[in-house]
């Protein structure tokens, strides 16, 4: 009974570090599997946007044959953002050519006025719009857990527990080009 009493004391606060320690641990588990989940589903809608663009060059190549430059620069773009698996940092990058590509692309079309009456033109490029807001819901999806996870692995107390179980700091999926963030502006001649 003697040795009850100092083992309690001893032991107590040994057993709550503990538990408070895999609490912690489970937690960046569940924050990191949440995070693979959701650029899955980037992915996903990523590949989707990728299986439209050949559809959609080839429309708009009936059209406007000798905008050879486009095509090929579009396709070099998709290639690109295509093989490019993992870091979301470098997918990003590859992900801003492909969009701005795209743009010339639409920018082409826009000089075609049988293109852009074309339904299945219009179909492609309804679909492609549909796909870029789910790409769009996808990454804030993404960015939202990796804050959360950032946030947990530079907080303290459980910045420890990240440490000590090597828990990595995770890039977000963000617009690189600066262009992208600015607010365009409007001249208006009088």
């Amino acid at each position: 009974m003697e040795l009850l009493l100092p083992a309690i004391l001893i032991g107590g606060p040994i057993l709550i570090v503990l538990l408070w320690y895999i609490v912690i641990y489970n937690r960046f588990v569940a924050l990191k599997q949440h995070m693979k989940e959701s650029w899955a589903d980037v992915d996903v809608e990523l590949k989707r946007r990728y299986d439209l663009i050949p559809n959609l060059v080839s429309t708009v190549k009936g059209y406007a044959k000798h905008e050879q430059g486009v095509f090929e620069s579009l396709a070099k773009a998709r290639s690109a953002a295509q093989a490019n698996v993992g870091d979301p940092a470098r997918q990003s990058s590859d992900e801003q050519r492909l969009v701005g590509q795209l743009g010339k692309l639409f920018a082409v079309a826009e000089a075609y006025p049988d293109l852009k009456a074309d339904k299945n033109f219009l179909d492609l490029q309804h679909e492609l719009s549909n796909t870029e807001d789910r790409i769009a819901a996808s990454r804030r999806f993404y960015n939202g857990n990796v804050r959360e996870l950032n946030t947990l692995r530079e907080s303290f107390p459980s910045s420890i527990v990240a440490s000590m179980s090597g828990f990595q700091q995770a890039g977000f999926f963000e617009v690189q080009d600066s262009s992208h963030r600015e607010a365009p502006s409007v001249h208006i001649d009088v």
